[in-house]
């Protein structure tokens, strides 16, 4: 090869070189990531009317169980019925009687004892014994123990009335046969006919109700503990702060939201309670434990007076109504009164 081509092919590699430098040199120091796309929903053809017809079962078991009964109902309250033949219209006259009804307003007067048994006491003794068992028994002794004491106290809700008015019933049995006439003649008591005379049928009454009931507000009150940070009932211990202290600063502060629906939600219960009047006490004696829902009840089943005991629950509906609003706004007043002081 002579000097000449090798001149050439240095010359020809050095301006490879070069360029292959220029080109380096013109590269990005760091390639740029673009976003990722996310994958568009496909928009259906036709709008959203499509995810209506998922509503569609949902609204017609409302129109059949809930809307059109109720509407039945209320339509019978302007007639007289017994059950058969066609419906006879009178009127205003079942509206006219309920206000002169003496059992009617006795029926209502005895609801007042059965909010007092299912709303006031179980929610008082709900609260104390849900913050004992988060605040000193799941502390001292572990979640297990809590859990536990919660589902013992849980149980009467899920034990069947009628097993519960069968027991209830053998213990109150009048006579020497009854388990608690029994325990009285050990201390030489005479029997007392507990179902069959006021004051006591009343009390054995709202005594279940309270052993029934419960249970559910020291269940959803111990959830909604769940949501407290331990440390503040540390640190308020820590500064001295005693049990009832820390329950009135913490418990009721946090839980208020819960204490509202438990009241709604019991005081409704209350309102139409029907199972254990029917099973323990049957509205004796006199009417002395007679509720409107029972009341109802035997209008249409036994004086077979279905106008008037259509009247009735018409009434006891619209109760309900008015009870529920009133709760939601004064719930929804503290609400708003609160955010305005933060």
């Amino acid at each position: 090869m002579s000097v000449e081509t090798s001149a050439e092919l240095g010359a020809a590699r050095a301006d490879t070189g070069a360029t292959r430098g220029d080109r380096r040199a013109t590269r990005p120091a760091a390639r740029t990531k673009l976003p990722r796309e996310e994958p568009s929903i496909p928009q259906r053809k036709g709008g959203t009317a499509g995810y209506w017809l998922y509503l569609l079962p949902g609204f017609v078991l409302l129109l059949v169980i809930v809307v059109i009964p109720l509407i039945f109902n209320v339509y019978l309250t302007f007639t007289k019925w017994r059950g058969v033949r066609t419906p006879e219209f009178i009127g205003l006259d079942n509206w006219l009687k309920i206000f002169s009804d003496e059992k009617f307003w006795t029926s209502f007067t005895n609801s007042v004892w059965m909010v007092i048994a299912m709303v006031v006491v179980p929610t008082t003794i709900g609260l104390i014994v849900a913050a004992l068992l988060f605040d000193v028994v799941g502390r001292k002794f572990g979640g297990k123990v809590g859990s536990f004491l919660r589902a013992t106290f849980y149980l009467p809700q899920i034990l069947p009335i009628a097993v519960a008015g069968i027991v209830i019933g053998w213990m109150f049995r009048p006579g020497g046969t009854g388990a608690m006439n029994q325990i009285l003649s050990i201390f030489g008591i005479p029997a007392v006919d507990w179902l069959g005379q006021m004051p006591s049928a009343l009390l054995v009454l709202m005594g279940v109700l309270v052993w029934v009931q419960i249970g559910y507000p020291v269940v959803v009150f111990m959830a909604a503990l769940q949501r407290v940070d331990p440390e503040l009932y540390e640190a308020a211990e820590l500064d001295g702060a005693n049990w009832l202290q820390r329950f009135r600063a913490i418990t009721l502060s946090i839980i208020r939201p819960e204490v509202f629906v438990v009241t709604l939600t019991c005081t409704i219960a209350a309102l139409k309670v029907f199972g254990p009047v029917y099973v323990i006490t049957q509205g004796g004696p006199a009417g002395a434990t007679l509720v409107p829902a029972y009341y109802a009840y035997t209008e249409f089943f036994t004086k077979r007076d279905i106008g008037y005991g259509a009247t009735i629950a018409t009434v006891l509906t619209v109760l309900v109504v008015i009870v529920s609003i009133i709760f939601i706004r004064v719930q929804s007043s503290l609400e708003r009164k609160e955010r305005a002081g933060l």
